[in-house]
């Protein structure tokens, strides 16, 4: 369990556990060869990746961003990621309380970044895990869940937000937005076309939750795109907006899958390239 403190703010890292996904797909049209030499994948060319989600509490509001993969995955999906679905576990080790949190934010809606807004009742009907809180996605980003493409349709669950968009216990935003003072969302195409990131202000600090525009630590590089992004051209573009902010202000960054280092300040390193340099 990571925790920070920063400014009047508190962060802690709460983790759904690891999950495995395929190496090929976490890096798209770079060869294996490449990758390999900073991360090692099973016999079965599998990832283990993270699933970080981030509590803040700043005094005035307890905020979750993402909620994990959640209980709702069917046996297949199960089988092939071996998800292990410690979110509220890891609440209970924290002292929190599901009943504590009065924000939640999804930066996307693929069913590995949303799925403990929602778990089945007795009655295997969809209710929500934070009753208490509002929770916020882009407008975008649900009108792309409901067309169902082939090309990405199994990312997506609807009961993990259809009950809370019908019941109006989620807000449905249309780009950038400040969710409450401090709290702000910022929309970075190519992954999908409206996800978002997450950025806190934190004392003088800036904390930036980037989710799948930047995946894990390994993904720093800006050409270094999954083939899981749907418009990788406006991924690099993404990336390289991003540095110019984050990089001269020292922003610290949030990596949604890595396991092993879950944030880090990003610098250029000696050959110009965005590295992780580990937070103290």
């Amino acid at each position: 369990m990571n925790k920070l403190t920063l400014g009047d703010c508190e962060l802690l890292i709460l983790s759904d556990g690891t999950y495995e996904l395929d190496g090929g797909a976490m890096f798209g049209v770079v060869p294996k060869v490449l990758w390999e030499k900073r991360i090692q994948a099973n016999a079965r060319n599998m990832l283990t990746t993270g699933l970080n989600s981030v509590l803040v509490r700043n005094g005035k509001h307890t905020v979750l961003i993402e909620t994990g993969i959640g209980p709702k995955l069917n046996q297949k999906a199960r089988e092939i990621h071996k998800n292990q679905v410690l979110l509220l576990q890891n609440f209970q080790r924290a002292g929190v309380s599901p009943l504590s949190i009065d924000i939640v934010i999804n930066t996307h809606l693929h069913f590995d970044h949303c799925g403990w807004n929602t778990f089945y009742n007795d009655r295997g009907e969809p209710q929500p895990t934070f009753p208490n809180a509002v929770y916020y996605a882009q407008q975008g980003e649900l009108d792309h869940a409901h067309e169902q493409h082939e090309r990405d349709r199994v990312s997506y669950l609807t009961d993990n937000y259809d009950p809370l968009v019908r019941s109006g216990q989620m807000r449905l935003l249309k780009g950038d937005a400040e969710i409450v003072p401090g709290i702000s969302v910022e929309v970075y195409p190519g992954h999908t076309r409206d996800m978002q990131a997450v950025n806190l202000q934190a004392g003088e600090k800036v904390v930036s939750y980037i989710s799948d525009l930047i995946p894990t630590s390994h993904h720093l590089d800006p050409t270094w795109v999954m083939g899981y992004d749907l418009y990788p051209l406006q991924t690099i573009a993404s990336r390289h907006r991003f540095y110019k902010r984050a990089i001269p202000e020292k922003w610290l960054v949030v990596f949604t899958h890595d396991h092993e280092v879950p944030w880090a300040y990003v610098e250029l390193g000696e050959k110009g390239r965005p590295v992780a340099r580990a937070v103290a």
